[in-house]
Formats: C-alpha cells, sequence, structure tokens
C-alpha cells in the first residue's frame, strides 16, 4: 500500500476557500475599473526574473527575503518581490513601443521570504499602479488621487495617507553633514511607528556617531499642527524653499481645490526603506486599525528605469497591498464573504423533472438571474445545508402545479418568505430587485 502524503501548505503561503477567493476577485474587480477610469491600462510581467535585473538596487533586508535559485540552464533566476523593479525592466524592454507618459496598473502575486504575521504573508497580491514618463506635479498628485478613490471604491474612506519628501529630507540630510550615511538614515526612520523614538534615537546616535546629529533628526521627522506648518517646518531646516518644496506646495493645492486634503497629512517621518524612491514618498493607515501598517504605499523613482537602459525615464507609482489590507477589513469587521455569485438555486425534488428544471434556470439567466439546479435529488436538509454554504440568497421550489402552468415557487432563504405559483418573470423581478 502507498503510503499517503500529508497535505501540507508551506509557512507564510494559503489555500483560498471560495469566499475568500471571492471577496478578493470581487475587490480586485472594483480597483481595476477604479484604475481603467483614471486612464491607466493593463500589463503583466513573468513571475521569474534574472536574479541582477531585481537585486541590482537594493539593500541587504531586500536581497535577504529573495526566493532565489538556479535553474534547469544553470542561470541565477529569483521570483518578483514586487511589480516596480520588474515594471523599470519592462520598460527598458519595450521603451520603443510604449508612448509617454505611460500609464499602467499591474495586479498580481509577489514573493519575500520575510516572517509571516498577521496581515504579512510570503506570497501575497499586490495592485499596482505607475506613470512613467512624467516629472510633474499632476503626475505625483494623480497618484495619490487615486490611492483615494481607489480605496473608497471598495468601502475604505476611514484612512489617512501620510506623504513626505525624499528630496526635502536629503537637504536636510546634507546640510548637517549627513549626506553620504543618508541610506543608513532613512531605513532606520522608517522604522520609527514600529520600534519607537527610543529606539531610533539610539540607532541614529550609532550611524551618525552623534547624538546632538540624532536629536537634529528627530526634531526634523516630528510633523506639526497642519501640512502648511509642517512644510514650513522642514522647509527652514533643509535651506529655505526649494524645487521639491515647491511642488509639494503645488500638489497641497491641488488636494484642497479636489476637496480631499483632509485625508493627507504630511509627515516627515515616512521614508520607505527601498533605495530607489528619490521624490514623493507616501503610505496608507487604516484609522480603526493603524497597528496592521501601509495598506498603499509608493513613491517617486527617478532613476529606477535608468538602471536597464541609458535614456532617464521618470516615474511615480503606489501599490495596495491587498492580503494586508482584508486582513485588516476582516479584524474592523467591515467586508461581506459571501459563498458563490448566485442568486437563486432550483431544488431538485424529482429526478424526473431534471429537463424541466433546466428549462428554467435557462428562462431565468435570459432574464439576468445568476442560478443554478441542484444536480442530486437528495434529501431537502442536504440541499439547503449546501445552498446555506453559499450564501445564496433565494430558493425555487415547485408544486404539480407549478410544473403543469409553467410557474414557481420563490422562497427567500433568509426571511423565510414564500411567493407561490408566480411567473419566471415576476421571479426574475423579486430577485434582481434584492
Amino acid at each position: 500500500m502507498d503510503t499517503i502524503i500529508q497535505p501540507k501548505v508551506l509557512k507564510g503561503f494559503r489555500d483560498f476557500l471560495p469566499n475568500d477567493e471571492i471577496l478578493r476577485s470581487d475587490l480586485i474587480s472594483k480597483l481595476t475599473k477604479t484604475y481603467q477610469s483614471f486612464g491607466f491600462v493593463p500589463i503583466d510581467t513573468p513571475v521569474l526574473e534574472y536574479t541582477e535585473i531585481l537585486l541590482r538596487k537594493s539593500n541587504g533586508e531586500t536581497e535577504k527575503q529573495v526566493f532565489r535559485f538556479e535553474d534547469n540552464g544553470g542561470r541565477d533566476v529569483a521570483l518578483r518581490f514586487d511589480l516596480t523593479v520588474p515594471f523599470a525592466r519592462y520598460t527598458a524592454t519595450h521603451k520603443e513601443e510604449l508612448y509617454f507618459p505611460f500609464k499602467r496598473y499591474h495586479i498580481a502575486k509577489v514573493w519575500r521570504g520575510e516572517k509571516p504575521q498577521a496581515g504579512r504573508y510570503r506570497e501575497f497580491v499586490q495592485c499596482d499602479f505607475d506613470i512613467v514618463g512624467s516629472d510633474s506635479s499632476t503626475s505625483d498628485f494623480e497618484t495619490l488621487a487615486l490611492m483615494k478613490f481607489a480605496l473608497k471604491s471598495i468601502g475604505v474612506e476611514k484612512v489617512t495617507i501620510h506623504v513626505n519628501h525624499r528630496g526635502i529630507f536629503n537637504k536636510f540630510l546634507a546640510l548637517i553633514n549627513c549626506a553620504e550615511k543618508s541610506d543608513d538614515i532613512l531605513r532606520i526612520v522608517d522604522k520609527l511607528a514600529k520600534e519607537g523614538e527610543e529606539k531610533v534615537f539610539s540607532e541614529l546616535t550609532e550611524v551618525c556617531g552623534d547624538s546632538e546629529c540624532a536629536k537634529k533628526i528627530l526634531s526634523y521627522i516630528k510633523p506639526e499642527e497642519n501640512w502648511e506648518k509642517t512644510l514650513l517646518h522642514i522647509e527652514e531646516l533643509s535651506g529655505g524653499e526649494s524645487e521639491d518644496s515647491k511642488r509639494m506646495k503645488e500638489i497641497y493645492g491641488m488636494m484642497k481645490a479636489s476637496g480631499i486634503e483632509s485625508a493627507f497629512v504630511l509627515d516627515p517621518s515616512i521614508t520607505r526603506g527601498l533605495d530607489y524612491y528619490t521624490g514623493i514618498v507616501y503610505e496608507t493607515f487604516l484609522d480603526e486599525l493603524p497597528s496592521i501598517g501601509s495598506v498603499c504605499s509608493g513613491g517617486r523613482y527617478d532613476n529606477l528605469a535608468g538602471l536597464y537602459m541609458k535614456d532617464k525615464v521618470p516615474g511615480v507609482g503606489a501599490s495596495i497591498g491587498l492580503d494586508r489590507l482584508i486582513a485588516g477589513l476582516t479584524e474592523l469587521g467591515i467586508v461581506n464573504k459571501k459563498g458563490s455569485y448566485l442568486d437563486a438555486e432550483i431544488y431538485n425534488c424529482d429526478k424526473n423533472l431534471a429537463v424541466f428544471y433546466q428549462k428554467i434556470a435557462g428562462e431565468l439567466r435570459s432574464l439576468g438571474v445568476n442560478v443554478e439546479v441542484f444536480p442530486d435529488c437528495v434529501k431537502m436538509g442536504k440541499q439547503y445545508a449546501v445552498t446555506d454554504k453559499k450564501s445564496i440568497p433565494w430558493g425555487i421550489l415547485f408544486s404539480e402545479d407549478d410544473v403543469k402552468n409553467n410557474t414557481l415557487t420563490l422562497k427567500n432563504l433568509t426571511t423565510r418568505e414564500q411567493f407561490e405559483n408566480i411567473s419566471v418573470s415576476e421571479a426574475a423581478q423579486k430577485i434582481l430587485c434584492k
């Protein structure tokens, strides 16, 4: 007798039952429609890339998290850890076929070998959108606006989007003679919300070799009471008005003109740990569950595509971490899961009526009703149990008179209310009116 293999899933990976996958699919559909309404078009890239493509511009932490191996041809390859770096390679590969500015969205799985925790997995879906070929306040603002509208499209309105500008921060670091340590400083500051001020101060002191320098950085990253005052604060500490601070003023002006400024805060502690960001950066937190971390983040990466080609192609974009977002919404109890896409179930009470059931099902489908016939003539208790698991709202049964008259009995499976001897069209109207 063959040994039975124990069915198990790798740590940090998951199977999805229908109610979870339907929820994820519905959210992706809504996000896709919103991305398209802003003029973004879809692309796709391979899940595997040459390792040198993915890691040419990354820090040591990223390299530790990459799933990397040698394929059958002896090539050093890796699974993509985000969708931005492959997009930079894609832009270089297809630059003659594309038009600029080019606005793309890409919704797909990525892989990172990090420690699994609440809302954080080793295989997860990112919902990216980017604009390349434009270095303007308009493209920066449009990315921020789309973040707001995309989250709203899936029912997420209680969010705060924290915004900063790496360019202004770098000018400040140059003034305090810490420019050469900027990468390390940015990564330490990025841990502020997670590790706290005391730990960050200690790490900054170690990197800077000077506690006074660390104090100056902590002073810089503390936001003031509103956007304008915070911008004035960091502008003064970075040596006065610059093109970067002017850009932030223009973006805020667009926010106010669009009436969405209340969703955004200027937060100098937001730096984003990845090296390729050069301008505006942002992270989004659920107001009622900030502890889960950012559910939508990104920034401007003007030099990233330049890693793969001589021409400089500026870019800005963001990514919604769908799995982390769903975990947060589930914890808050504000997602509705369903077990199928069906509106109604035709119960099988007589195996001799199989053809008749399919006739009624066809008529209902022609009227826009999502319906199925229960395939086996089994006890009604079992049929009800299955439809209950599928969260199907309506049930359809037939009396002898119904079969003769081409009518039916419609049952609301939530309230148990029944509508007897009604026509197929009447049933469809009740079902589709919900």
